[in-house]
């Protein structure tokens, strides 16, 4: 193996390795690179459409914000994706034949984000009648979910020396932000002109951009099956137990979810979904996630792998079958790390905290005028957040990906979480009242250089705090998800990127009912301050995991591998 975090980018053959810069030429000359930048795409329009955008359609026609917040309930279909990852390693049948397993599934669900974006704009929320709405918005957040998770694996599959998961990595985090970009701000200046239901119809149009992506992307190389059996380790006694006593929790985790759904849609008024986090988010974290991965290093520690014979049978009972797609990829996670997934589980729940904790207080912070908050207009924070912002989260990511390619993977991540870290005191400095940014801003005339484009001086403030923020998210977001991707091994990768992925955003959501009331109690500066500290956790996380990784390479060397 190339990286001690990664079986995604195996050489099958010794081959000239282009560096830094020169990879970004080499691989633009290949049509992989251009497909992930439009499945990039593909996969940020719906999510900025359904998460996003049709809140403000909703507030414009008067919706009470109770029934908005229930609606917004459709993003947990992106943060319990990996319940139903596994289904993408069977192949759909007829078209299966003709586009392969991953650009079938794409194909398929592009086509569903499309339908369900056209059923909402035929929605008439003026009327009351949310129905419709509601059915096109759940089925395109859980079709959109499912395009993460083929994505993800194709991304990791694909991945090679002349095009790495690194450079892959990166140009899907463009072609995503500037379909947020598009669906936030250029669809608010879009709705004006022809209406939001004419927003819609365009945005499920611009879909065909994605269904372009799929068609021109190749085909990965199908898992081998001995590699998944490999991984059908200890007695089928055990694996049984252990299959059961995973699905139990999944069951219980799922029922959780849609009986509080149903219960918040039918009884007024509905329950708080902050206190639901609070009290049963890690109560559904550790049955869907920590009590599985447990049970697979119990696999791990109890039984050893079949013989090359059984490992290259095909699986001979439903049970079985069961056990490749769920169990197999966490029990070959675990077994490659050893008690080393303690820090990488470490690293991963805490490197983007600092955004998963305070990041739905953002609006009350800008728009409010308690607390220390700002009470910038909405056209204000829509100018500073949704189109400045973005841009310089692009900027960012493109900062991140140069990084990646020039001092590499883990001096990225690391500087990532430093930066994100620090700018939270940029935030802080908002809530007292800028005396650093705007003694700042007045010594090197940024003041005078904001007034040539009419933003007065508390605007210019909160576009340079957002400008520090965004670029150190982007440019961390970039080195976390290539991180991740090369975390996961090519045989598993849906699985396990969707458990990495979904444990990073549902951490974030369990302390928002405490930092809530201590914004109550002691204004916005306190938050920010404790959200400093806990990047500096993620910061000691990425130095332990690098040692980790150097411990690893040395074995390695060591063995002759």
């Amino acid at each position: 193996m190339t990286d001690s975090q990664t079986p995604a980018t195996e050489a099958s053959a010794p081959r000239s390795v282009p560096k830094g810069l020169g990879v970004l030429k080499a691989a633009f000359r290949e049509r992989r690179t251009l497909a992930m930048l439009l499945l990039g795409f593909s996969a940020g329009l719906p999510f900025a459409m359904l998460i996003g955008t049709l809140n403000a359609w909703l507030t414009e026609e008067d919706i009470p914000v109770a029934t908005i917040g229930i609606l917004s309930w459709i993003g947990l279909f992106g943060a319990f994706r990996f319940l139903w990852s596994p289904a993408v390693s069977w192949t759909p049948p007829v078209i299966g034949k003709r586009f392969g397993r991953r650009r079938s599934w794409l194909l398929i669900l592009q086509i569903i984000i499309a339908v369900a974006l056209a059923l909402v704009a035929l929605s008439h929320p003026g009327t009351g009648v949310l129905g419709p709405l509601a059915m096109g918005a759940a089925l395109g957040a859980f079709a959109f979910a499912t395009q993460d998770i083929v994505i993800d694996a194709w991304r990791i599959e694909v991945a090679d020396e002349k095009t790495p998961i690194d450079l892959l990595s990166t140009i899907y985090q463009l072609g995503y932000r500037t379909a947020a970009l598009t669906g936030g701000a250029g669809a608010l200046l879009l709705a004006s002109a022809i209406g939001w239901s004419g927003v819609f119809v365009v945005a499920a149009l611009l879909m065909g951009v994605g269904i372009i992506g799929t068609l021109i992307a190749p085909e990965p190389e199908p898992s081998s099956q001995a590699a998944v059996a490999r991984e059908r380790r200890g007695s089928p006694r055990l694996r049984l137990i252990v299959l059961v006593a995973t699905l139990a929790a999944w069951a219980w985790a799922a029922f959780m979810l849609v009986n509080f759904m149903i219960t918040a849609l039918t009884t007024s008024p509905a329950p708080s979904a902050g206190e639901f986090t609070t009290r049963w988010g890690p109560w559904i974290v550790g049955a869907t996630v920590i009590l599985p991965a447990a049970l697979a290093g119990l696999i791990v520690w109890k039984g050893r792998a079949p013989d090359s014979a059984a490992a290259a049978a095909v699986p001979t009972r439903f049970a079985d079958t069961l056990y490749d797609a769920i169990l197999a990829p966490l029990v070959e996670l675990m077994g490659r790390l050893g008690w080393g997934a303690l820090i990488v589980l470490g690293l991963i729940l805490t490197y983007r905290i600092t955004d998963g904790v305070w990041g739905p207080f953002a609006f009350p912070f800008y728009m409010g005028d308690t607390g220390g908050a700002l009470g910038h207009t909405k056209a204000e924070v829509a100018l500073a957040s949704k189109t400045f912002g973005v841009v310089m989260t692009i900027v960012g990511i493109a900062l991140g990906g140069w990084a990646l390619l020039i001092i590499g993977r883990m001096w990225s991540l690391l500087i990532g979480a430093i930066l994100s870290a620090a700018t939270n005191l940029l935030m802080m400095d908002l809530a007292l009242g800028a005396p650093v940014i705007g003694g700042f801003m007045r010594a090197t005339h940024l003041y005078d250089l904001f007034a040539t484009f009419h933003v007065g001086e508390p605007l210019a403030r909160l576009m340079l705090a957002i400008a520090g923020e965004n670029i150190a998210g982007g440019f961390a977001g970039a080195a976390f998800v290539a991180y991740l991707s090369a975390l996961s091994n090519k045989t598993f990768g849906a699985v396990q990127f969707a458990v990495f992925i979904s444990l990073a955003l549902l951490i974030g959501t369990l302390g928002r009912g405490a930092l809530g009331e201590l914004i109550d109690a002691s204004g916005y500066a306190p938050m920010f301050a404790i959200a400093a500290w806990l990047g500096l956790l993620a910061v000691v996380f990425c130095i332990l995991e690098w040692v980790r990784g150097a411990v690893v390479d040395r074995r390695k060397v060591e063995a002759g591998t």
